[in-house]
């Protein structure tokens, strides 16, 4: 049988700076199997501004940390042949690999140009406040360290449409470059009116020359790789018909179990709805739904109905394209899309993506191992690592759903014949002290079952019925499961299954 999938993203925004990153996730590889992940996206692995910079300020696609620019030959996590043996050495322990892919933007041009734009509202970008104008832009590429290598292509401003800073009179803005056929694109988010600008230099997706030249960019990338998937950034800006564009061509080039997902942060369920729709559903995206659900849930404590928990999530609606996360390197504190998941409801939050029959879950790096910054926090292995053996060894099998009361929910997994002792019951509270009375099944009376948490103690005798009552700490969790022998001693007969009745809840 097909075990449960869990995947890791692997950094978070504060990694350390030296280059070695690859080197640790190749170190790690074995270990990470162990622990039961199956997948890792790792960070963008084209060169960026500087060796500090993050990769998602983008400046050549076709630089992995090979080439002497931007000051550095590696990039932030190292060079490109020990990218190519930290990829190889996950692959050999049987860990996918997702590379995350930046497409709406360059940074760090190589030269200013001269160019007409028209300067527009920051806040709705539909509206032009000014006429059109020359400014000084860094929009020229020319990639001198590299170049012609693996792509002749030079990038000018003909192939952006928007651009931030005018270096002749050393200002900021939105400017929308003009020219034959430039505006922003339509196939876009439309906040702030349209939202195909975000930052630096803005790539023209109506431009023929773009499509063509990043589509055959994406396809050296992954036959350079080798990769498994893609993750793509920030793709509520970019021409949502390219992407559909993007993802047939890389899975026509790579083959039908490339995996892509994106990242689409909307917590409006029907734009991600939408937007799946528009792509025939050739890639997952993360739900962003439920991570603002958990965020709520952990700041608003007691008052957060959490019966309500998995409402008006992508999950709930489109579960077998939905990415599960409890937090990113975006959401952590300080950064852009600050929504960090409170301590105290974090583990709860990860039984929420890990021990559901729904969503592709993914262990964040950050809450994992820790996070540096400003706001360091350490990591919670500890309360994480339980859930992942869970998830592995237990979690399979019909899932009921006790979702009767505000503050303390639980569900059941009944476990399935070929995985000895699977099924689960796990508990969640976020007021006081609590339980549940929930069936697992007939055909597990007299089993005793503990916590694997460890956040209670005491071991749960399975009534006849297959009914019995799983308690949980106020503001915690509980996942209790069958502790390897019945009442009498003897190993219990693990048939799935067996009749309850919910209305003995």
């Amino acid at each position: 049988m097909k075990r449960n999938h869990t995947m890791m993203q692997f950094f978070e925004w504060h990694v350390e700076a030296d280059g070695s990153h690859w080197n640790r996730l190749k170190e790690m590889a074995p270990e990470l199997k162990r622990l039961k992940i199956d997948s890792v996206w790792i960070p963008p692995v084209t060169k960026g501004q500087s060796d500090q910079d993050t990769g998602y300020g983008v400046y050549d696609l076709y630089d992995l940390g090979e080439f002497d620019q931007k000051g550095t030959v590696r990039t932030k996590y190292g060079t490109k042949q020990e990218l190519l043996d930290a990829i190889a050495a996950c692959q050999e322990n049987g860990l996918c690999v997702y590379a995350d892919l930046v497409m709406n933007h360059k940074a760090g041009a190589d030269e200013k140009e001269l160019f007409k734009v028209i300067e527009v509202d920051q806040h709705d970008r539909t509206e032009e406040i000014s006429e059109p104008f020359d400014i000084e832009g860094w929009t020229k590429f020319t990639f001198p360290g590299r170049g012609e290598k693996y792509s002749a292509f030079k990038w000018d401003f003909g192939h952006f449409n928007g651009t931030d800073y005018d270096a002749k009179e050393d200002r900021t803005g939105v400017f929308k470059i003009v020219g034959e056929h430039k505006d922003w694109n339509e196939n876009v988010d439309d906040e702030f009116g349209n939202y195909d600008y975000l930052m630096f230099a803005n790539i023209d997706y109506s431009h023929p020359g773009v499509r063509e030249e990043m589509i055959r960019w994406g396809k050296w990338l992954g036959n350079t790789l080798g990769c498994d998937g893609y993750r793509l950034d920030a793709i509520k800006h970019i021409n949502h018909e390219f992407v559909k564009e993007f993802a047939t061509e890389m899975i026509k080039e790579r083959g039908e179990d490339f995996y892509i997902v994106g990242e689409f942060w909307k917590s409006d369920l029907a734009a991600c709805q939408a937007f799946l729709d528009t792509l025939d559903y050739k890639i997952d995206l993360f739900d962003v739904s439920l991570h603002y659900k958990l965020h709520a849930a952990s700041k608003e404590g007691r008052e957060f109905d959490l019966s309500t928990i998995f409402q008006d999530t992508l999950v709930s609606s489109h579960p077998f394209h939905a990415v599960t996360f409890v937090d990113n390197h975006d959401s952590q504190p300080h950064e852009a899309l600050e929504s960090w998941i409170e301590d105290w409801f974090k583990q709860s939050a990860y039984a929420l993506i890990l021990l559901r029959e729904e969503g592709y879950p993914c262990v964040f790096y950050g809450d994992y191992f820790g996070i540096g910054g400003p706001a360091p926090a350490e990591g919670k292995k500890a309360d994480i690592d339980p859930l992942l053996e869970a998830r592995y060894h237990k979690a399979y099998g019909t899932q009921e759903d006790y979702f009767d009361h505000p503050n303390t929910i639980g569900w059941v997994r009944r476990g399935v014949d070929e995985i000895e002792h699977s099924g689960i019951a796990v508990v969640i509270s976020n007021g006081d002290n609590g339980e549940k009375r929930m069936c697992v099944g007939e055909n597990r009376a007299g089993e005793q079952w503990t916590d694997l948490t460890g956040n209670r103690q005491e071991q749960i005798t399975i009534g006849e019925d297959g009914f019995a009552d799983f308690p949980v700490n106020g503001g915690s969790v509980s996942v209790w499961a069958f502790a390897g022998e019945s009442s009498d001693g003897h190993p219990k007969d693990e048939q799935a299954g067996g009749s309850c009745d919910n209305t003995e809840q």
